[in-house]
């Protein structure tokens, strides 16, 4: 099992009395992109906020990189796991979500340098060095000194991808990261995520864009209902699916 980034076994998640995951399944490998795709409601978002703990599961194994996800092995048992076994756990993962988050007092440096300086505690000098590299990868050291209000939304989300990987994750989890922009801002922001997946970042992103699962996806996952319905490689699953239901959404969302 700890050949994969993600391990997913059984996985059940309810709201009350609303089943929102069935028995979920799912194996990430390390360097991989899995696209999540399907109607909304489907339970897309929800499985990405158990794998970063956002979100308690009801029943399953969750495994990043090996290691149990919001649980430990206690007396033979798996109970939940400690507070800030959860906290040390999550600084593994980075996670880009559809707004775009950013604190509207600091500067898109200091955004990217917040985590490492007050999460993990390293030196503001150290630390500005990164971040201002990091900002460069996603095109944007010319606005290390602007406010978030002072930039576009696609603009904000790059400073939000850059402030995902600031914390050097070993995953790094999208919510539709594109659904808040204005068309003409998507690109940009694709054309970073394509960067890192030529970079061999582990990444597993909830998206409506076909056209970027077919390009960068390792893997493409169609869920409906709570439950995985079909996956394998974009040219299956997207160019050739097997399940009816699959068939039915692609005919919906494809012009």
């Amino acid at each position: 099992m700890n050949t994969n980034m993600v391990e997913i076994r059984g996985l059940r998640k309810s709201f009350h009395s609303n089943l929102v995951l069935a028995d979920v399944s799912l194996s990430v490998k390390p360097g991989s992109v899995t696209c999540l795709i399907g109607p909304s409601g489907s339970g897309k978002t929800t499985l990405l906020r158990c794998v970063n703990r956002l979100e308690t599961i009801d029943a399953g194994i969750l495994l990043v990189d090996g290691q149990l996800v919001g649980a430990e092995q206690r007396g033979g048992k798996l109970v939940e796991a400690r507070p800030s076994a959860i906290a040390r756990s999550r600084t593994q993962t980075g996670m880009v979500f559809q707004r775009f988050n950013l604190f509207p007092h600091r500067t898109a440096l200091e955004n990217v340098m917040e985590g490492p300086v007050h999460v993990l505690r390293r030196s503001a000098a150290e630390v500005r060095a990164e971040a201002m590299g990091l900002l460069d990868r996603v095109g944007l050291a010319h606005k290390a000194d602007a406010y978030p209000q002072e930039l576009s939304g696609g603009q904000q989300q790059r400073i939000a991808i850059a402030r995902a990987l600031a914390m050097k994750p070993k995953l790094l989890l999208f919510d539709e990261p594109t659904s808040a922009l204005d068309p003409e801002l998507v690109g940009e922001v694709l054309q970073v995520m394509k960067g890192l997946a030529a970079d061999g970042m582990t990444m597993l992103v909830v998206t409506h864009e076909l056209g970027f699962a077919r390009e960068v996806a390792d893997q493409v996952v169609f869920m409906d209902g709570g439950v995985v319905v079909e996956s394998g490689p974009p040219e299956d699953v997207i160019g050739n699916p097997q399940q009816e239901r699959t068939r039915e959404f692609l005919s919906r969302v494809i012009d």
